[in-house]
């Protein structure tokens, strides 16, 4: 029987510029800051990347700094019998900050809808409210 999967599709605006978007996600340290929990890893292609206590494991496929994020991705409730999933995470500049795609392919069909509110609520949103507290910060100091 074939494993039932679907893809993800996100697009948000984040007030940011694409370098600036894709340290966040790929340093741990950044991306601890953003999403208050923990991350660590590597942001080298072929290493590992672990976030929101080992709730996320991704290698890295592809990288290009301030354009591509690809990786092999799959969470502690991964379906045994699913090989990872493919995330690949787009930038492209644009007037005001940076348009932000994912595209996250091969999930689970039964987890499809419980991964996409995640990634809205526990990284996009979270995103866009840490570059705009930052923003904010540099126009008080």
């Amino acid at each position: 029987m074939a494993l039932k999967t679907r893809a993800i599709k996100q697009t948000f605006i984040i007030p940011a510029s694409p370098n600036e978007v894709y340290d966040a996600i790929m340093d741990p340290d950044e991306h601890m800051e953003f999403t208050e929990d923990t991350a660590e890893g590597s942001s080298e292609i072929g290493g590992m990347f672990y976030a929101y206590d080992g709730y996320i494991t991704a290698k890295n496929l592809e990288l290009e700094k301030g354009k591509r994020i690809v990786q092999e991705w799959r969470t502690s409730e991964w379906p045994e019998d699913y090989p990872p999933s493919k995330l690949e995470i787009m930038l492209k500049e644009m007037e005001g900050g940076t348009e932000l795609t994912m595209i996250h392919s091969q999930v689970p069909d039964e987890q499809a809808d419980d991964y996409a509110e995640g990634w809205k609520e526990h990284y996009w949103q979270k995103l866009q409210s840490y570059f705009r507290k930052k923003k904010g910060d540099k126009r008080r100091v």
